[in-house]
C-alpha cells in the first residue's frame, strides 16, 4: 500500500480557504472514497463485482465523449 502525504499551507491565518484546499486535494487523491470503502469489510466477491461495475462505467462514459466529439 502507498502513502499519500497530502499538505497545505496555511497563509494569513485563513483557515477556511485552507481546509478548502486541503478537501480538494484529498478529493482529487480519491482519499474519500477510500475511507468509504474501507469503512466495513468487503467480501474478495463483492470487490471483483464492484471493480467490473467501475470499468463498465468507465468504459461507457468514455464511449459517450467519445462519440460526442466525433459530433454523433
Amino acid at each position: 500500500m502507498e502513502t499519500v502525504l497530502v499538505q497545505v499551507v496555511v497563509r494569513d491565518n485563513n483557515v477556511d480557504q485552507a481546509l478548502k484546499a486541503l478537501k480538494k486535494k484529498m478529493q482529487r487523491e480519491g482519499l474519500f472514497r477510500e475511507m468509504k470503502l474501507r469503512k466495513s469489510y468487503e467480501k474478495p466477491s463483492e470487490r471483483k463485482a464492484r471493480e467490473k461495475a467501475e470499468a463498465v462505467r468507465r468504459a461507457r462514459k468514455m464511449e459517450r465523449k467519445r462519440l460526442e466529439r466525433e459530433g454523433f
